[in-house]
């Protein structure tokens, strides 16, 4: 039976409009963004199947455009649109954070950082810049590497650092191998930015490292 042939209270498009989106499912939400199924499947049996492939929706959106497209009836034009959701999802969660949110405590950092940086493929190291209050003044991505390096370069992030007028620096970058272990070599960098900042009366707050769906906190580990 066709979603239209459903009652109207039990169409996900109609309980969006009358109870918000807070009340659907993943599968609904999905069937949605879907909007159509394949022969023989709605647009939510699809989307239900989708979700019990990949366990839940945190690894389908992180999932890479050679596995989704594999599944039977997903293809490059439904990975875009997924990635492009996801990206304005992000954004919008930045913005709010940026325009409204102080970073207070390490927690607040991590959800921060693990939105911006948790489903990357590729090395990345970010800076997020925040005032005397610890308001956030911005958040910049400042390196990228290949898969297990990232060149990162003193020079270039003082010159950032001054140009946002930053009083303090939370210092981030991913581990796409999924740990969170901290290097030798990314705490020798810490070190050294930690010291070039000191120059200038800048604070290092903290060097946090995202893997996957986990956070590690320098600060935290007595690193810092």
């Amino acid at each position: 039976m066709a979603i239209t042939d459903w009652p109207i209270n039990e169409r996900p498009r109609e309980k969006l409009l009358n109870h918000g989106a807070n009340s659907l499912s993943d599968a609904e939400l999905l069937a949605i963004f879907l909007r159509v199924g394949m022969r023989g499947k709605t647009a939510l049996d699809l989307a239900r199947d989708l979700i019990n492939y990949y366990g839940n929706l945190k690894s389908l959106l992180m999932s890479s455009e050679a596995d989704f497209c594999a599944f039977p009836g997903m293809g490059p034009a439904k990975y875009v649109q997924l990635q492009a959701s996801l990206e304005m999802s992000k954004r919008f969660f930045h913005n709010e954070m940026c325009e409204s949110n102080i970073i207070t405590s390490p927690a607040a950092s991590k959800q921060f950082l693990l939105s911006a940086l948790g489903n990357r493929q590729h090395e990345v190291f970010a800076c997020l810049y925040l005032d005397t209050q610890h308001k956030i003044l911005g958040f910049e991505e400042l390196f990228r590497g290949t898969l297990d390096s990232a060149s990162v370069y003193p020079r270039e992030v003082i010159q950032s650092v001054l140009k946002k007028g930053a009083a303090a620096v939370i210092f981030c970058h991913n581990h796409p191998s999924g740990s969170t272990k901290a290097s030798h070599a990314d705490i020798q960098l810490t070190e050294r930015l930690k010291k070039a900042l000191d120059l200038i009366d800048v604070r290092v707050l903290d060097h946090m490292i995202v893997a996957g769906h986990q956070v590690m906190s320098f600060a935290e580990q007595g690193l810092l």
